[in-house]
């Protein structure tokens, strides 16, 4: 079992996983885990129903490739994908920024209210975060500054992580140490090493990962109706 974070507050419990036909409300597959995370649980699970296909249809009527398989954000990872991807399910795995690109969802003052509040209660009302696209990188020079202006030093070239191939950099521990920026760059004050950012290689930014194809997937009106 596993400690899990509810509306009732902290219990010792199972992770429940379930997978069910649609068409029929027929549960197909189920698991208890004794764990949080989701993400573990997609292969297992999948292989399970493969073989509980297998005796359903001893016939082979049904194609894989005409069986539509979803589930939601929090299976989404590169290597469920790719997982996925060789399968043979046509398969819709949402991101959880899918519904930023929906044009429905866009511009709902609804939606933007109740996201703000799922931030601040991740957050505990803290602040975001730097992310890479507040660094300036110059990909010709290969030189990058942080949000406060100082050099960074590069730490590694073809850094492979997820299928692609990053640059990454490490800020100066002295300038990190006294950054009035700090609290919004890094969660804990620098004891070893500086902040540290990375970016696609320009191969990898022509390459696209799994996660990039399903995103692709499901901003297609085909994607946005499962």
């Amino acid at each position: 079992s596993a400690k899990m974070t509810t509306s009732k507050g902290t219990i010792q419990g199972y992770n429940g996983i379930a997978i069910n036909d649609d068409k029929h409300q027929v549960i197909l597959q189920a698991q208890a885990w004794g764990s949080v995370g989701e993400q573990q649980t997609l292969q297992p699970a999948v292989k399970q129903l493969k073989q509980q296909l297998d005796k359903l249809n001893t016939d082979k009527s049904a194609d894989k490739h005409t069986i539509k398989f979803t589930a939601d954000s929090g299976f989404n990872s590169e290597v469920n994908l790719e997982y996925m991807a060789k399968s043979g399910f046509d398969t819709y795995i949402a991101d959880n920024q899918f519904r930023k690109r929906n044009p429905l969802f866009k511009d709902s003052q609804t939606y933007e209210t109740e996201q703000e509040k799922r931030r601040l209660k991740r957050s505990k009302g803290k602040p975001r975060l730097f992310i890479s696209d507040d660094f300036h990188y110059d990909e010709t020079t290969q030189t990058c500054l942080c949000p406060a202006g100082n050099g960074m030093w590069r730490s590694g070239v073809n850094v492979k992580s997820h299928n692609q191939e990053y640059t990454r950099f490490c800020g100066y521990l002295k300038d990190c140490k006294v950054c009035p920026l700090q609290q919004q760059c890094m969660r804990k004050p620098p004891i070893k090493t500086g902040r540290q950012v990375q970016f696609k290689n320009d191969e990898s930014r022509k390459k696209l990962s799994y996660i990039d194809k399903m995103k692709v997937k499901i901003d297609s009106p085909m994607g946005r109706r499962q």
